[in-house]
């Protein structure tokens, strides 16, 4: 209970600290430094995104050996976003420590690996470590050609000749740069691969071939001899599909080895033992593999292409990958074991996937096992075939699924194998520590990284020449943990790992040689973060090259594609400010083809404003010769300007239409006989004043005269009426068309209406009004809550009487 308190303390003591230190912060005007010094800012935002990636990285450990999720934590704002998940590791977390609390405490008993529970596995995992032995030899060691595990340069094929090739086999051995600048060999079959057109028959729907039954009178030929791999050669070449699988072993060897192969046809099986001394023999497969007018299914061949090349010089031309298939048709999932309970109701006993498949002879449970993963594909491969030419549409290449598999298989098939490099500054290729440390985060002083790298390089020179499996030397977490604790004796160091291999025990003294070499070198050696954040530069980096890059056109000559390839394409930079926009496409191009407009004819088109005599005041313009330009906007003198019309053209609408309509016969009676009425006089006089003469015109001004006349004894009588009675008009009568008309000016506002009779009390008025109230009734509507109340300092007043 000791040690546990001493943890206590510490941790207690680094988050007080931490905690303090935050305040601290907080309580800084960050924005106002910010602003002050931009170097401020830069530093801040590094720190920032420094503790971002440090707690996704605590979160994700943390959330390793649970059932919650560590959340991303790209930027500031994703911390809000994400909260539940940070919430819910956290929780995970205490769970843990509660209940680790009471396995300590005795509070309950933790769950032994012991006793009923060993004897309770199943008996499918029983039979499959016992057909594991623990001491099989290594059959690498009797091969005609040993595997060499410390190869730097490009990998040679391993073909002797080539079949159904249309490039020789010696343009094919011409090396070129990769991006890196290593020498590489090109895929031999590369420009076959790329010609190959699929036959119709994938394009088209047939009834599904029916599999023959699968019992003992179909079971596999087992191909163990060069003779029984001529006879079967033989049988292949009649074929128009085939499927093939690969079992592959890599536990006790550092890359791998294939040791079995599986091949069907239509009628029949065969099962072939890869791991026989004369295993380069099988190359003359080549004959079928590369045929183009056989089509080769097999499913998932992502490693299988690479591990036929890599061990037995075979390549694949007319690929048909059934993952491909499964999942642009949407299935849910796409592994075989679900292709095969889906199309064939056959449950495949996939425990025996990682069995080990170096034993011989070979135990019934896995030759059915191998027999199984081909006696069906085909099969499998006519369903799915069928359902992705319905559910395609030739005429649109993006819903054309058919096309959508062929190219992916396509690509699949061109991969090529290269040896395994070993990077110790990044980590970063198949064997490096990168990948490691994705998937299992942790934080690390510089020391502690320094040990991490320098144990993971020394587990892979180990295992390099042991020709044995790194998790075989070392098991990930024993990486990690050594690079926690640094151990300093054999003690500490054995302690840290649960599972120590014959290996590490013969070599524990250079692995601890190796622990403090690199902890001395970690004091001033680069922290996790700056490598990891580096890594990432260069792949963004390598991800713009890619995306600024233009689309590679295909070959179609006979020399390989990878010897034109350059050796690292330059990182194109599109400049931040065009020269002119390019949202509207060409349309200002091609007004820029145009014939430019002279500035006087633009001038003259548009709209002029108001010009005065100050403009033109310079003296230098008052000629037209001093300026030709300005000729029409001569400034003239007062003194030489022609007399004005002392007549005004200004009239009121509202005086010349009188108050109300009259009727035709009326305004004849009452009006005099003049030959031009009073608006259209004004209108000719608009017009063109000369044509108007001088009667004219004094008539004119007589019939204004008049009619402002008696529009003011027509107010004068409104005003009389309204004042000796307020009895409305009677319907029909023949004062109504002697109504005045309504002035507007003088008549009582709407809004603020006074009532008829002011005798009334207050409280009548509000009763009975005579005006229009436009907020009236919006008081009757239901009242939105009160404003909330915020909690204050003190006590609570819940529960005050």
């Amino acid at each position: 209970m000791d040690s546990f308190k001493t943890l206590q303390e510490s941790i207690t003591a680094a988050l007080v600290s931490t905690t303090r230190s935050t305040t601290r912060i907080g309580g800084a005007d960050i924005a106002f430094q910010r602003s002050l010094d931009p170097a401020i800012g830069d530093a801040l935002d590094a720190q920032n995104a420094r503790l971002l990636q440090l707690a996704q990285r605590l979160l994700q450990n943390a959330a390793a050996s649970s059932d919650a999720v560590g959340p991303p934590l790209p930027d500031v704002d994703a911390i809000d976003g994400n909260w539940k998940g940070v919430v819910d590791v956290i929780d995970s977390l205490l769970e843990k420590a509660d209940t680790s609390l009471d396995e300590y405490t005795g509070v309950v008993r933790r769950v032994s690996n012991g006793g009923e529970q060993s004897s309770a596995a199943p008996a499918s995992r029983r039979s499959n470590f016992a057909v594991t032995p623990k001491n099989t030899p290594k059959p690498q060691l009797s091969f005609e050609h040993v595997p060499k595990n410390n190869e730097t340069g490009g990998f040679r094929p391993l073909m002797a000749a080539k079949p159904h090739a249309k490039v020789p086999m010696a343009q094919c051995l011409q090396t070129f740069k990769d991006s890196k600048g290593r020498d590489q060999y090109p895929h031999p079959y590369q420009a076959e691969i790329e010609a190959y057109e699929y036959p119709q028959s994938v394009y088209q729907k047939s009834e599904p071939q029916a599999y023959l039954p699968f019992d003992e009178s179909t079971r596999a030929t087992f191909v163990d001899t060069p003779e029984a791999v001529a006879m079967m050669l033989a049988e292949l070449k009649t074929a128009k599909e085939i499927a093939i699988d690969l079992e592959h072993h890599d536990n006790r060897s550092y890359i791998g080895m294939v040791s079995l192969m599986q091949i069907s046809t239509r009628n029949k099986d065969w099962i072939v033992d890869t791991l026989k001394p004369w295993r380069r023999q099988l190359e003359c497969l080549n004959e079928v593999f590369a045929d183009p007018n056989i089509l080769k299914v097999l499913h998932g061949a992502f490693m299988d292409i690479v591990w036929l090349q890599r061990d037995l010089g075979l390549y694949v031309v007319g690929l048909f990958d059934t993952y491909h298939a499964a999942r642009a048709l949407g299935y849910p999932g796409a592994g075989l074991a679900f292709l095969l309970e889906k199309f064939v109701n056959f449950k495949a006993q996939k425990q025996y996937q990682l069995a080990d498949w170096r034993t011989r002879p070979l135990s019934k449970e896995l030759f059915t096992y191998a027999q199984a993963d081909t006696h069906f594909l085909l099969y499998i491969f006519d369903n799915m075939r069928n359902e992705l030419v319905e559910k395609s549409d030739f005429s649109d290449p993006e819903r054309d699924k058919i096309l959508q598999v062929l190219e992916r298989s396509r690509e699949v098939a061109l991969q090529r194998y290269e040896h395994p490099i070993y990077d110790t500054e990044l980590g970063l290729g198949p064997v490096g520590w990168y990948k490691l440390m994705l998937k299992t985060p942790a934080q690390y002083t510089p020391q502690q990284f320094a040990v991490f790298r320098a144990v993971h390089k020394w587990r892979d020179d180990v295992a390099r020449e042991e020709d044995e499996s790194p998790m075989f030397i070392m098991p990930n977490h024993a990486v990690f943990s050594i690079a926690r604790s640094l151990p300093t004796d054999n003690v500490t160091l054995l302690s840290a790992i649960q599972h120590v291999s014959p290996v590490l025990r013969m070599r524990a003294q250079s692995l601890l040689a190796t622990v403090r070499n690199a902890q001395m070198k970690g004091v001033n050696g680069p922290d996790l973060y700056v490598v990891l954040q580096r890594i990432a530069d260069l792949k963004a980096k390598e991800r713009g090259v890619l995306e600024l890059a233009p689309p590679k056109a295909v070959e179609t000559s006979s020399a390989p594609a990878q010897q034109e390839v350059p050796v690292e394409p330059p990182l194109v930079t599109p400049e931040l400010r065009a020269p002119s926009s390019q949202f509207w496409g060409n349309i200002w191009r091609k007004a820029e083809q145009r014939p430019p407009v002279s500035s006087l004819n633009i001038n003259l088109a548009l709209p002029l404003p108001p010009l005065t005599a100050e403009i033109f005041s310079d003296a230098g313009l008052a000629t037209e010769e001093a300026s030709p330009r300005r000729a029409e906007h001569t400034f003239v003198p007062k003194d030489e300007r022609p007399p004005e019309d002392e007549r005004t053209d200004i009239f009121i609408v509202k005086q010349l239409g009188g108050g109300r309509k009259r009727k035709r016969t009326e305004a004849t009676e009452e009006e005099p006989a003049v030959s031009l009425d009073p608006m259209l006089a004004d209108e000719v006089m608009l017009e063109d004043e000369e044509v108007v003469d001088d009667d004219v015109e004094d008539e004119i001004v007589d019939k204004r005269a008049q009619y402002k006349q008696e529009k003011i004894d027509r107010r004068a009588a409104r005003k009389a009426a309204k004042q000796s009675s307020t009895q409305p008009l009677i319907p029909g009568s023949s004062t109504r068309d002697e109504e005045p008309a309504l002035d507007y000016a003088t008549a009582p506002s709407v809004l603020r209406a006074q009532d008829a009779d002011s005798g009334k009390k207050k409280k009548d008025r509000k009763k009975k009004s005579v005006g229009f109230n436009p907020f009236a009734g919006m008081g009757d509507g239901p009242k939105g809550l009160p404003r909330a109340q915020k909690e204050r300092a003190g006590k609570s007043k819940t529960f005050s009487s």
